[in-house]
């Protein structure tokens, strides 16, 4: 499902600072300058390809969807399938949930129903299955880490541009033909630079730094519904306990 505010919080402040430009009698085509874009853009990614190994980079960039297509977690549904899970369980025994594991598409609840039909205590499943979700956000969270890094590169880079146009204007004070592009650069890189890290890097970060915690929430429910399970708790118990979760976890 599209994440409609991104969509419309992006539209709306890049709008709004073109609506601007254009309201105060400026033209727009002044913002538009490819060797001011070319070091922004170029010289940002350049510096966080430097400071990232190769599989959080790719992480990071495999995330960014998730910015306007975010991962659903139905989790009411998987309450409900917890809940039955735990009256399989009480009728046929753990080993009533071999085929269940079997047929779970959620590769981490499967890993857990795997441990149950197992005979796992509860303490040795809560321990492998939250050693996976803290490898995983960690992970994650170093992903999501190299837009905020584009954040803290991007003004700085754009100030180099603003540098080398002034530098351009310098050498050429007796041509005044010239020094028209030479501001040009130096000004609209600054913009680009401090417009990427506030209107695009840094809230990505955020927002998905807030996705993955989203993530957590969910599988640390799955992983307090299959203890519970484990410990043969009562499945009203269960879905009480889950109900916790809803507001928390809960994609409206």
């Amino acid at each position: 499902m599209i994440d409609i505010l991104s969509i419309f919080g992006l539209i709306l402040g890049v709008g709004a600072i073109l609506l601007g430009q254009y309201l105060d009698g400026g033209h727009l085509s002044t913002l538009v300058n490819g060797p001011a874009a070319l070091i922004v853009l170029g010289g940002t990614f350049g510096a966080v390809m430097l400071q990232s190994p190769m599989n959080v980079f790719l992480r990071g960039l495999r995330l960014f969807a998730w910015v306007f297509i975010p991962p659903r977690y139905y989790v009411e549904e998987t309450i409900v399938r917890i809940v039955d899970w735990s009256n399989i369980a009480r009728k046929e025994g753990l080993l009533g949930l071999e085929i269940v594991a079997e047929e779970e598409e959620d590769l981490f609840a499967r890993k857990g129903l795997e441990l149950l039909v197992d005979g796992s205590e509860p303490e040795v499943m809560r321990s492998i299955m939250e050693l996976e979700i803290d490898a995983k956000e960690s992970f994650d969270i170093l992903a999501t880490k190299i837009y905020e890094a584009m954040g803290g590169f991007s003004p700085t880079i754009g100030i180099i541009g603003a540098v080398m146009g002034l530098i351009h204007v310098m050498g050429n004070l007796s041509d005044p033909s010239k020094l028209g592009s030479g501001i040009a650069v130096a000004f609209v890189a600054t913009i680009y630079g401090v417009g990427a890290a506030n209107l695009l890097f840094i809230p990505i970060s955020s927002k998905l730094k807030t996705l993955v915690g989203n993530e957590v929430r969910y599988r640390e429910m799955i992983v307090e519904g299959l203890v519970s399970i484990a410990e043969g708790e009562n499945p009203r118990n269960i879905q009480r306990k889950l109900e916790g979760y809803l507001d928390k976890t809960r994609d409206d």
